[in-house]
Parts: structure tokens; C-alpha cells; sequence
């Protein structure tokens, strides 16, 4: 991988006074804070009992409806958040009603898979990580893990040898969406190193490392912001135009795409050690951290630092988990590693005391203000059920050395 940076316009971490104001003095979180984070914990873990009362077998939808999540079955590109949420309840508790609910889920992804519901995209990681290969690191399922390797055939049907990327949407044949990339595909990749390494097949490992290949070369800008999306030439290989999808604009920055960065670079550098992914994720949250507000939650789009535009806490949480990850892939004299883990605890902070939605409706999301999708105006000022899932993944990742699902 080397990635077309534009080192000179690397931006440092002290440029930028909203930044100082979260990192001056910052340190890994310890235990004076371990109180809040504690009444965090025990309030999540409330609204997620309340949501499995609520939705039994059922999933919520990807983002609720003044403030609650309507019911779905399991078909949408989401599901995966509400299990990996049940999987993380049982890791904080040992409680067996959450294993209990995810082994049906995993029942239900199993059978998915087998149908090919709805899985003609690259999503497969999401929801596949979350439910199964984290149901078999944790009980050793071979239901779970026959499940994932399926899924896995799946989305390396979806790579294309030529452009070396995994097709993002739609049917491969598609003219309009042949050669697609999106920067949220970082976080489907573990599901392939994962299946490498339980079947000892290469192929899954290789298309994985060509992918994010790609997402470093072109996905990333000179300046360490990111495309959503990018498209190559399916006859060529040659790589073509980078555009959004969902930001404000193609030459902008989407915050989810960013925060999908910070965190899925480091993630795949778990899997195949490449240094320069750690490198490569520091540009990007550096980026990420120069264009926060003063709360530190950011807007939708990073073009906006102020002003009346709506905030992402979904994007928030991914970003806070990005960071946790990326710092303990640091050197423990990097000056930026303690940084990194005071932004996200200060992120967590603030999403715990100004974004949890305290109104304990049954369906109700755990987040408050979070973006699906802007332009289309879907899930605007919602709750999102990723930025449920990756909130709850940081409050445990600060109370623990976690092994990712991912």
C-alpha cells in the first residue's frame, strides 16, 4: 500500500483549538472516570432490555421514527448491529437472556445466508461479524461459524479481479454500480480474514488485501480526508472519479465515511500487519479531530464546523471506537497515542451526558442526533441503530482490553 499522500498538507494534531480543548493534558482513561462510564454501562444495558422485550425475534429498523425503531425482519444491511449489540450485553453480564436472543439471531442469519436474502452487497461484513463470527469466538458455535464462511463466499463473489476491489452495491452486471467502492467496506473486510484464517483458503485474504489496497490509494485524498465512493473501470482496471453518496458533496467530507476510516484501517491492520494502515488511519483522524465543534460531536458533513446543520452521534461512536483502536496499536511514546484515547473518552463523554435518549420508550434508540442518509432525507436527527452498536462497543472497549468482533 502506499497511499497518495500529500505529507505537506498533513495536518497535526495541535493546529486546531477544538482539539487542544479535548486533548490538553489527556490521558487514557482511568479511573476517575470509571463512575460515569459505569452509569453509562447500566443505563445501555436498561434500553437494551427494554428493546428485547420490545422486538423479541424481530430487529429494529436501521434508523427509528420520532425516536423509536420500528420492527423489521431480517433483511435489512443493519441487522447485524441489534445482534452484535446482544453479544456485547452478554460480554458486560454473562446474563444468559442476551445469548439466548443472538443464538436465535444467529439461527436466522444462518438461514439468510443459505436463501441469499437480500445480500447482493458488500454488507455482508456488518452484519456477519456482529452476529456470527462473534457467536463463535464466544461459544464456539458451528452453526455461527458455518454461517459466516457462507456469507464470506458471498461478498468474495463480489470481488473483481481486474479493479481489485470489492463491488460495493447492487448486481455485478450493473452498469451504474460496476466498479463502486465505499469507504465503509473497511469494515467488512475482517469477515474475509477471518474466513481465511478458520478455512486456510488465501483467496478471502487476498481479495481483502487488494481491497483496502485500493481504498488507501484512491479512496483517500491528498489531505487525508475521504471519498465516499469511488469508481474504476471494470474493462480497464483503471481507476476513475471519486463522488458521495451520501455527504454534502463530492469534494467534501462525509463524517460516517471519515469515522469508517479512523476505525477500519487499524482493523484491517489487526488482521494483516501492515504497518502503514496505522500511519494511514493517524492522517485520517487527525483530519477527523481538526474539524470538530466544540462539544467534540460532529456534524454530518466535516465541511460544516458550525452553524445550524444537523450532528452525527452514529458517526461520533465509530470515530471513538476508530481512536480506542488506533491508540493501542501505537507506540507508548507516541505523543499523539494518549491524545487519541482522551478525544474518544471525551466523545463518549459528551455522547453519555447530552445525546443518550433518557425518555426509556420501548424501540427507543440509545442515541439521540444521529444521519442516516442526509440528501435523501432518511434518519435525519434519529437514532441509528450503528451508532447504538459502536457506542456501547466503546463503552466497552474503555473498561476492558476487548477483542473485537471485527
Amino acid at each position: 500500500m502506499t497511499a497518495p499522500l500529500n505529507n505537506a498538507a498533513i495536518e497535526t494534531l495541535a493546529a486546531s483549538p477544538a482539539v487542544r480543548r479535548w486533548t490538553a493534558g489527556g490521558q487514557a482513561p482511568d479511573s476517575a472516570n470509571a463512575a460515569g462510564i459505569a452509569r453509562a454501562i447500566e443505563q445501555a444495558l436498561a434500553a437494551v432490555d427494554r428493546n428485547l422485550a420490545h422486538f423479541g425475534d424481530k430487529f429494529p429498523e436501521p434508523s427509528s421514527v420520532a425516536s423509536v425503531y420500528p420492527a423489521m425482519d431480517n433483511s435489512e444491511w443493519t441487522n447485524g448491529f441489534w445482534t452484535g449489540m446482544l453479544w456485547l450485553a452478554y460480554e458486560l453480564t454473562g446474563a444468559q437472556r442476551y445469548r439466548d436472543a443472538a443464538e436465535v439471531h444467529v439461527r436466522s442469519f444462518h438461514q439468510r445466508q443459505l436463501e441469499r436474502h437480500n445480500v447482493n452487497h458488500h454488507d455482508l461484513g456488518f452484519l456477519y461479524s456482529l452476529s456470527c463470527v462473534s457467536a463463535y469466538k464466544l461459544t464456539g458455535s458451528a452453526v455461527a461459524a458455518e454461517a459466516a464462511m457462507g456469507a464470506a463466499r458471498l461478498l468474495l463473489e463480489r470481488h473483481n479481479a481486474r479493479t481489485g476491489i470489492i463491488q460495493a452495491w447492487g448486481d455485478l452486471n450493473d452498469p451504474a454500480q460496476s466498479g463502486r467502492m465505499i469507504i465503509d467496506c473497511n469494515l467488512n473486510l475482517p469477515l474475509l480474514y477471518w474466513a481465511s484464517d478458520y478455512s486456510g483458503e488465501t483467496a478471502f485474504r487476498d481479495a481483502a488485501n487488494q481491497h483496502i489496497e485500493a481504498a488507501a490509494r484512491h479512496i483517500v485524498r491528498p489531505d487525508g480526508s475521504t471519498f465516499h465512493t469511488f469508481f474504476f473501470d471494470t474493462a480497464t482496471g483503471k481507476p476513475r472519479e471519486g463522488k458521495t453518496h451520501q455527504g454534502y458533496a463530492d469534494d467534501s467530507c462525509w463524517a460516517r465515511g471519515q469515522a469508517w476510516g479512523i476505525s477500519g484501517f487499524p482493523l484491517v491492520y489487526r488482521h494483516n500487519g501492515d504497518t502503514r494502515l496505522i500511519a494511514l488511519s493517524k492522517v485520517l483522524a487527525n483530519y477527523y479531530l481538526n474539524r470538530l465543534p466544540e462539544d467534540g460531536i460532529c456534524y454530518w458533513d466535516l465541511i460544516f464546523t458550525e452553524g445550524a446543520q444537523e450532528r452525527d452521534s452514529s458517526a461520533a461512536a465509530i470515530a471513538a471506537c476508530g481512536l480506542l483502536e488506533l491508540a493501542k496499536n501505537l507506540p507508548l511514546l507516541d505523543p499523539l497515542r494518549a491524545s487519541y484515547e482522551a478525544a474518544a473518552l471525551g466523545m463518549v463523554q459528551e455522547l453519555s451526558a447530552r445525546y443518550v435518549n433518557t425518555e426509556g420508550q420501548p424501540g427507543g434508540g440509545l442515541l439521540k442526533h444521529a444521519v442516516y442518509h442526509k440528501p435523501h432525507g432518511i434518519g435525519v436527527d434519529e437514532s441509528c441503530i450503528w451508532g447504538d452498536y459502536f457506542y456501547l462497543e466503546a463503552l466497552v472497549r474503555l473498561t476492558r482490553t476487548w477483542e473485537p468482533y471485527w
